[in-house]
Formats: C-alpha cells, structure tokens, sequence
C-alpha cells in the first residue's frame, strides 16, 4: 500500500426528502407561461420551485453552502433575488435556472427584500441592521443606509416617489429620502419590535404589525400635494383619518422624529388600529400586487384576510352614510337640530374577509389576486408542507377551499432512523408519524406508512418487509408490497432505542430503555385472513441488566454482543451463554451509538462526550480515543469489508474515520442543523444521512482518490478565506461615519481582484522599462533588434501593456469594483490615472473607467490633489472625461430620439400603442417634475 493509503471521495450526490425549509419564505412564480401556479420555496441552500397544481418539482436553484433566507421575484417575474444566511444576495433567472449577479455587502442573514416598480433596483435588509440599494443593471451596489439597531424586518419602495421605507426589530421605521441617501423620519410609535409592514390605499397609508394582536394604521400625506392645491378643503385632506372606537390614539403613538423641518417630505401619524384575532406576534404581514387584499399570520396556522376598499368604493359607502344620516336627520328634525358631519370607521375601510385554517403552523405566504376576483394563496408550513387555498372573492359568504397540497416529498417531522435494503436500492426513513421508502436512484417516494414514533428500523432479510422500533416499546412490522401494517407487538416497557439483525438472518435483537436486551426470531404463521403464512417474529430470551441499554450489535460470527448503557459503559456478553465477557469502560457520557468492523477485530464507539474510541474486541483494550465533533457523536458505522468508519453528529457534520491509522479522512459538510442519523449501502457506495433541518441526503462513493496533505491544505485555505471576509472594513477616507455607506464588503473575490490589478499593473511598468531599455539598443546599434514579447501578452493576441491593464479592469465584476479598488495601495494609483487618461481619450470603456475614476478621487483625494506630478495628469483627465462623457450623453440621445420615431412609425402603421406601458409612466413622471418647478418658481 506504500506509505500513503489511498481512500476514495464520497460527493453530495442529492438531496431529498424536503419540500420546503421553515427557515425561508415561499414566493409564487410562474410556472408554464402561468403566473401564481409556480411556487418557490427555501430548501436549505438551494430553492425549489414547485408547480402547486401538480405537486411536482420543476426546477431547482442550486446554492453553495449557506441557507436561503429570503426569496423575492422580480417585477416581470423572470428572475428571483434569493438572500442566503451569509448575507450574500444571488439573482437567478427563473427560464434557464442560473444565477448570473453576485451581490456582497451584508455581514448576516439577509431578512427582508424588494425590487423597484420597474425591477431596475433592489433594496435588501439584514439581521445587521443594514438596508442595502442595489443596481440590478450594472450589477453593482449603489449605497448602505445605517440607522437600524437591530435586524431589518422589512423594506418598501415607493412607486411614486424615490422614497424608501424600511422597519426593524428596534421598534422604529424609518423614511429615507434616495436622492439624498438620508433619514428623514423616524416613526418611534411602537412599543415592541416592527415586525412587518404594508403600504396600502395608493401609499396614502402605512399599516405596521408588531407584538400584539393590533395591527396600526398610518395616515401618510405628502407635503408638496398639500402646498400645491391651497383651495382643498380641510376635510377633504384629512379624508380617512377617521377617530377609531379601538383604541384611543395615545399620545406616544404619533411620536416622529424629523431630522430637520426643511426636510419634511411627508407627514404620517396614526389613525387608528384594525384588531387581529391571533393573540401573538405577528410573523408576515403583506398586501398582494393590486394592494386590495391585506394578510397577515401569527405563529398558528391561522391566515387572515381583508380586504381594503377603493377611493371609489369609500365614496360610494360615504354617499350611502350621508343619504341615511340625512333620512335620519329629517325624522329627528322635529326634536333637535341634524348632525355633523359622516365618516367611514377604519373598520369599514378595511374589512376582514375570512380566516383561512391551515392544516399547521405556518411559516410564509404569497398571494396572486386574479381579474376575476378569485384569489389564490400558497402557504409554505412548519411541518414540511406547501398547501394553497382558493378565495372566492365575489361570493356572498367567501369560503377559503384548499386546492391542493404538497406533502409526499417529505416527513412532517424529523427523521430518527434510516436503513438500506441488502441490494442498495431501497431506503426506508421514519419519523414521528411515517415510514417512507424511497426509491435510491430516483428518489422518489414509493410508500407511505403510518407508524408510531420510530426510534431504529431495518429490512428484514429478502427486503419485502420492514420491521421499526418505537418510542412507546412497541415492534411493528410491515409488509412493502401492499404497504400495510401487518402486526404490532409490545416488545419493551420503554422506547426501544435500538435493534440490530443476527449475522445468521434468522433473528433480531433488541435493546430498550425497561434495562433489557431481548432476543427475537422471525418464524412463519398461518393467517386467518388467507391460505399462505406470513411472517411473524417471537421472543426466544432476554438479558436483563441494571441499567438503561442505548445500543446493541452482534460481532459478525455472532459469538459475542456488545451493549451500550446508561452507565457510560459498554458491556460485551457470549451470545450463546449470555455470560459477561469485557467492559469498555473510558467515555465520560453514555455511548450513543457503536459498530463492530466486519472482521470482528475492532469496535468503535461514539459518545455523547464527543469523542470517539476505537477498542480491539479480543482484549477490550482501547487504540485510541479520538475528538470527533464539537457535540454529541449520534451515529456511527463501519464501511463494509474496511476498517473505515462514519460519524454523525449534533454540530451539523458526518466524518469519515480510518480506524487503523486513527486519521480524520474526510467531512461531509451540507446539513444546516444536527444530524441524527445515517445509513451506509452494503456495497458501501452510498450514505444516506438525515438531519433536524427536515432534509435528507445522499453521498456517493466516486472512483476520485483523495490525498490527505491535499484536503489537509483545502481545510486551511477555507479556513483563510473565512477569516478573511470576517476583518473589518477599511474606513473610506472623505466617508463620514453617518447613516450612508458603500454598498459592498471585503471579500476572498474583491481581495483577489485587486491583486490582479497590481500584477497588471506592475507587468506594465517592467514592460514599458523594458521598451525603453530596448529602443536605446536599437539606437546604439543602429538597427532594430528583435523585441522579446511577453508570454502573457502573447496569450492575449500580442496586446500591448496598456492594454492588458484595461483587460483585466473589465474582467473585475461590477458588484465587486469599488471594494477592489478600496484595498489596492495609494501607489499603484497614479500609473492607473494615467492609463486611465489614455484609454479615456481613445474613447475606451468610458462609462467603466469613470467610474472607478470618480471613485478613487474620492478615497485618495488628500493625497492625489497634493501630488505635484499629478496635478497635470488630472488637468488633462478633466478634459478628456468632460467630452468624452457628452459625446456618450449625445448618442444616448440620438438613439432616445430614434428609438421614439420607430415607435411612432410602427403606431402609425399599425394603430397599436407600444411601450404604452411605460410612456404613460415616463409622461406622468414627467407632469409632476413640472409641477413641481411651477411651484417653487412662484415660490420663488
């Protein structure tokens, strides 16, 4: 074997068993052209898309380590923003299934997403307290805005103003103006934390939920609306701020937070609450697209649903109120003198449809409303199930009816126990409710059966039944081919923690929490329901012992029998006698799980103190004790026919062990939460592991050979780069500490790119010295000399120097420009400004170079402006930029101007109105900025 032993690499091969994970949201996608009747869904790090009609998966996002914490859709629905829990942000594009942007700037799990009306920008939030605005376009991050103290909760654009709204668990919600990248009010109103938030009624109103069972309403108005139309009577501005029989609006309600008057852009104060009937805190709140329907859940299962009326429809009610106030006024006229004046109750405006009941907790919905009034919700719930429910809205009474669900794909809780059948194919995995048996190479689902809580299980030898252990003491035993439930039996006085089949197949053992191991054989019994016999199994002994049992196996000779127990030892008794052989006494805690090799020398047990301990099974004496996880060892199993070992355990990993040589081989790294168990193929070609994080997944053997110097180096090299993106920021010079900042953040990529920016830079400076060198030979010589070209340039097309630097600046990605830029060294800076002047004078990559022109005058600025050899290089940059950046500005407008008169052609010919769309919003925005300087003209 020489010196180095050879091991092979086992690969995540897929994952199963989840439908959706409770830790993400669920978004509705289209699916077939047909928008709403796509569902997507957080699954651990990738995203399942789900066609809700069918109950199939039609596409997975696949992601890299992290989890998907947030999913948000685009407007035109063709691409959906996934937030991960390293607060890295991806853009996959839901036809082809890639993800083509990057976005780093968040150091924690990104909570709360949203695009722009027009799906230009994206705004994001995170458990950093940070709101982040992204261009979706260049692909870049536009700015940080600080102001949270804790986690961001959720993050509004305004369609009609460039305005932002954003909420957190500090208990504020805070108003940014995007064009001056500030604060401008903050609404210190609630008591407990903000915990979701929707504009409604034409963002003429903010309803906010918090802790409690209130949700509150806000009345927003506009300053400039208010200056621009003084005739407008008092009442009708104040249209809606109706006083509510709920709650009086206490004083501290109202209380907002200017950041100067010149800058109030908006007034918002409370009008009242709309009560819900969930008594906790409030989990998602959100409107659907049109913004008539309003929901929001608690963390029950129950939904619930209301609908807020149009401006046509409050007038409609308030003309019909005043008709009957009038009809009342005139019968009472005798006696005393009319009422006042009639307003709608915010109860009115805002009326509670029904409750829809879902089948458990849930965790996110999403909610498509149709022209035909009939809305669909999808929830996505706690127990690994997706159901959406169909609303009625123009019936009288609307009932909620469940339209379909998605449930087969998984358990409702976690799995606790895994077997392979003896031809590798099948895997069995129980629950706390079922056993499954998945096909292996498929992965599909091909029964389902009820079961008590099962703790162990395993296929009984031919593989046409199963037998599982449970939690209550029972046995039961199942029949696959017709998926029944063919006998039960009490088998133990406590949860029967283990089982384990005789080498021989014609028995089993168990071992239970009433201190027995019980021995059990499989015999044939004539049914009374049909002619043939069926399988049954009898208790032929049992050991008693003085102490819980948590484990059991037989040597493969079946001579001996180890059993684990309470008292952290594990005893080895003679099969045949049941007389006492050794005792493996070491481990602090109880050993939770062991395995003997196929040999009969070893046994390798793992403990709750973490450790693992590999002891020769003829003398009972211990090889070596090793630390194998950073919590409880909770399974463990030999490959067959090796001395090569797996471990599962709480802290998230499963390792592979060699027993003889105690070496660490390799950890499978891809669970997000403990593992509990793991079965290994008897081929030893597959493991298939189960974990809290409701998912189930499949490794496989590959033929790759794996050195341990080279994971050893990989292992640090991970270990480097997370270090790496965990260092503090740099301070951007002329950056004051405020509540704005640069969008990205220090990566392993930016660091990166930044280093292939100096080599370009420094294999610039050696050619251009070595051009220089070679003219004056030339000169001396009289004649040319032939030039040696550089290699590199050379494998570009013979580019000259210069030309290579502008290479590798495009090659920077977009999103990772500024942070590139921010760790490169001041003196690399001024051979940049002047290749910079040359490319931008050729007319090169002009929209590129400035920006990262602007941006290094701006971090530099001190040290550039008082460099005197940079002071013409600047000149000529200044004029070089200016006209080089009209040019661009005049083409763009040629091509505006072009563009429109195609657009009116082809409306000339064919009468139909193209763009139409967005003109009418370009014309709308358009009207207001003139209003807007009519007004301050006559200000002024």
């Amino acid at each position: 074997m020489g010196l180095s032993r050879q091991y092979l690499r086992y690969v995540p091969a897929a994952l199963f068993g989840l439908v959706g994970s409770a830790g993400g949201n669920a978004a509705m996608v289209a699916v077939g052209g047909e928008r709403g009747r796509g569902v997507a869904v957080a699954a651990c790090e990738h995203v399942f898309v789900w066609d809700a009609r069918k109950g199939e998966k039609v596409l997975i996002l696949k992601g890299l380590k992290q989890e998907v914490r947030f999913l948000c859709p685009s407007p035109d629905g063709l691409h959906l923003a996934v937030g991960y829990e390293d607060g890295s942000i991806r853009i996959f594009n839901l036809l082809s299934g890639e993800a083509n942007v990057t976005f780093n700037g968040h150091k924690a799990a990104v909570t709360a997403m949203q695009y722009d009306q027009l799906g230009g920008r994206l705004v994001s939030g995170s458990k950093d307290t940070d709101v982040i605005v992204w261009d979706v376009i260049n692909e870049s991050g536009l700015y940080r805005l600080k102001g949270h103290k804790d986690a961001v909760t959720q993050v509004l654009f305004l369609k009609e103003k460039n305005l932002l709204v954003t909420s957190g668990k500090d208990t504020l919600v805070k108003w940014w103006d995007l064009d001056t990248q500030h604060c401008f009010k903050t609404l210190v109103g609630h008591r407990t934390e903000v915990w979701g938030m929707a504009l409604i009624s034409e963002e003429k109103r903010l309803i906010t939920g918090t802790a409690d069972s209130e949700l509150r309403v806000w009345d927003i108005s506009y300053i400039q609306e208010e200056v621009k139309d003084p005739d407008e009577p008092e009442s009708k501005k104040s249209k809606g701020s109706s006083p509510v029989a709920e709650k009086n609006t206490e004083e501290d309600e109202t209380l907002e937070l200017d950041e100067g008057p010149e800058e109030r852009l908006l007034k918002c104060s409370k009008v009242g609450s709309i009560m819900r009937e969930g008594r906790d805190r409030v989990v998602t709140l959100a409107t659907e697209r049109t913004g008539k329907i309003l929901a929001c859940h608690g963390t029950d299962a129950v939904l619930e649903v209301f609908s807020i009326l149009s401006q046509e429809e409050v007038q409609k009610k308030l003309e019909k109120k005043m008709k009957k106030a009038k009809k009342k006024a005139k019968q009472k006229s005798e006696e005393e003198e009319p009422e006042g004046n009639v307003e709608l109750s915010l109860q009115e405006e805002i009326q509670r449809v029904t409750n829809i009941k879902a089948s458990a907790k849930i965790k996110s919905f999403d909610m498509i409303l149709s022209p035909k009034g009939e809305l669909k919700v999808v929830l996505l719930l706690q127990n690994n199930i997706i159901e959406s429910y169909v609303l009625n809205l123009s019936a009288q009474v609307p009932q909620a009816v469940r339209a379909s669900k998605i449930s087969i794909g998984g358990h409702r809780s976690d799995v606790r126990t895994l077997a392979f059948s003896s031809d590798n194919i099948a895997i069995l995995s129980a629950s706390a409710e079922s056993v499954k048996i998945w096909n292996r190479s498929t992965l599909q689902c091909i029964r389902t059966m009820d079961c008590e809580y099962a703790l162990c299980s395993f296929f009984v030898p031919g593989d046409r039944q199963v037998i599982v252990g449970t939690k209550t003491g029972k046995l039961q035993l199942y029949d696959l081919a017709s998926g029944s439930l063919m006998e039960t039996l009490n088998a133990h006085d406590g949860a029967v923690w283990s089982i384990a089949l005789s080498p021989d197949q014609r028995g089993f053992v168990t071992g239970g929490a009433d201190k027995c191991v019980k021995f059990w054989e499989f015999e044939l019994v004539k049914d009374e329901s049909s002619v043939q016999k069926r399988l049954s199994m009898k208790e032929v002994r049992i050991l008693q012992l003085d102490e819980d049992v948590l484990c059991v196996r037989y040597s493969p000779n079946q001579k001996l029998l180890a059993v684990s127990l309470l008292d952290c030892t594990v005893k080895i008794f003679y099969t045949d006698t049941l007389k006492f052989f050794l005792s493996l006494y070491g481990h602090k805690l109880p050993v939770l799980c062991m395995d003997i090799s196929y040999d009969g020398a070893l046994i390798a047990t793992g403990s709750a103190d973490r450790n693992v301990k590999i002891w020769g099974l003829d003398f009972g004496d211990c090889h070596r004790s090793l630390f194998a996880h950073d919590d409880s060892v909770m399974y463990l199993q030999f490959v067959a026919k090796s001395h090569l070992f797996f471990t599962a355990g709480k802290d998230n990993k499963i390792k592979q062990w060699d027993a003889d040589k105690f070496e660490h081989i390799q950890t499978l790294e891809g669970h997000h939460q403990e593992v509990w168990c793991l079965a290994l193929s008897p081929n030893g070609d597959y493991v298939v592991s189960a974990s809290h994080d409701k998912s189930l997944r499949l490794w496989e053997r590959t033929r790759e050979p794996l050195v341990l110097e080279e994971e050893r180096e990989m292992q640090r090299e991970a270990e480097y780069e997370e270090s790496v993106a965990k260092e503090d920021q740099p301070v951007v010079a002329g950056e004051t500490q405020g509540e704005t900042g640069l969008a990205g953040k220090k990566t392993i990529e930016t660091i990166k790119a930044a280093e292939r920016i100096m080599e370009a830079i420094e294999l610039y400076r050696e050619e251009m010295a070595k051009l220089k060198e070679h003219k004056a030979i030339c000169k001396a010589a009289g004649k040319e000399v032939p030039y040696p070209v550089n290699p590199i340039l050379r494998a570009y097309g013979n580019i000259t120097p210069s030309e290579y630097v502008l290479e590798v600046f495009k090659k920077v990605k977009s999103s990772e420009l500024e942070e590139s830029l921010l760790v490169l060294p001041f003196s690399y800076v001024p051979d940049l400004l002047r290749l910079f002047n040359e490319y931008i004078r050729l007319g090169a990559e002009v929209e590129l170079l400035c920006r990262a022109l602007l941006f290094l005058l701006k971090i530099h600025f001190g040290q550039i402006t008082t460099n005197q050899m940079l002071v013409t290089v600047i000149e000529n940059l200044k004029k070089t930029t200016i006209s080089r950046v009209s040019e661009a500005r005049d083409v763009l407008g040629f091509n505006m101007a072009g563009l429109q008169h195609l657009k009116r052609e082809i409306e000339a010919k064919d009468e139909v109105m193209f763009f139409a769309d967005a003109t009418d919003r370009f014309e709308e925005k358009k009207r207001k900025r003139k209003k807007k300087e009519k007004m301050i003209l006559a200000v002024v």
